[in-house]
């Protein structure tokens, strides 16, 4: 089925900025025009497209023809730069499912490598950015999970390493005799979110089995590093991001030498594969650079 470019562009631009206003001012039209295209791609496929509300949202049907309109730019992309004529080409826009903690320790590095590209990130817990490329709604993605999604090839990019950390004088006042299970189930701990395990597999490793701490919910990384020093709670945090708090002795480990390692991989759409290996090849390049790699 041929579909016409601009009621795809209107679409995304919908969904990417709602509301309809937003999208008109991006594309240089009215928002009725923007209606219109919206109405008649949604007549000619048969369905709803667009939830209206503040913001705008999208049917499954429209995610993935909003998808498949960001897949068509990338491969047009691709197609000018082989044959010479990338100066007629504006940016194409990638979305893309990564953790919270990758973003903010050695993912940007590899989006400010790539030219030409608009970066569309979805942040979730690494467990769980699988299920984005499953839907179909992203084209690559930061996985915790080695195994290929079906369509996707899969690129071990290393391993993430967490240090638990605490300040000094919450070690002072919960682990006076060190990191026993009694004093693990009652000292505060930091969770990023629901999904977020890291603390449970730390415990089960290193202290005991089946501990439950008391919680705060702090879904930022730069927040659990700052809530640490501040004596709020204890959390894991990346190595890379807290080894000059540990120097300096703003921090300190709960116990000594108990990194925990968690593998990720870089997971991308065998169809997009070719349209996006310059993204690959700065993934990887910064991933060897930050991440713990296999010896």
């Amino acid at each position: 089925m041929q579909m016409d470019p601009s009621q795809l562009a209107a679409l995304s631009a919908v969904l990417r900025l709602g509301s309809f206003e937003a999208a008109a001012h991006s594309l240089r039209v009215t928002p009725s025009a923007v209606s219109q295209r919206i109405k008649a791609l949604e007549d000619r496929i048969g369905a709803a497209l667009v939830l209206r509300g503040a913001p705008c949202t999208g049917t499954a049907a429209g995610l993935r023809l909003a998808k498949h309109a960001e897949d068509i730019g990338l491969l047009e992309a691709q197609l000018a730069r082989e044959l010479a004529l990338e100066g007629g080409h504006g940016p194409v826009r990638l979305r893309i499912a990564v953790n919270a903690d990758s973003l903010a320790s050695w993912f940007i590095l590899a989006m400010a490598a790539v030219d030409g590209v608009l970066f569309d990130l979805v942040v979730d817990d690494q467990d769980h950015s699988a299920e984005w490329l499953k839907r179909g709604e992203v084209s690559a993605a930061v996985t915790a999970s080695a195994r290929p999604v079906t369509g996707f090839d899969a690129y071990p990019l290393g391993a993430l390493d967490y240090a638990a950390t605490a300040s000094p004088g919450f070690m002072a006042r919960w682990f006076p005799d060190g990191v026993t299970a009694e004093a693990a189930a009652r000292a505060p701990c930091m969770i990023f979110n629901a999904k977020d395990n890291l603390q449970r597999l730390w415990l089960e490793r290193n202290v005991a089995p089946g501990l439950a701490p008391p919680a705060h919910f702090l879904p930022s990384t730069q927040a659990f590093i700052d809530a640490a020093a501040a004596g709020l709670g204890w959390g894991m945090n990346p190595l890379t991001m807290v080894a000059e708090d540990i120097r300096s002795g703003r921090l300190v480990p709960l116990i000594a030498g108990t990194t925990l390692a968690v593998p990720l991989t870089w997971q991308v759409s065998r169809v997009m594969a070719p349209a996006l290996a310059e993204v690959t090849r700065a993934v990887q390049t910064s991933a060897k650079q930050y991440l713990t790699q296999d010896q």
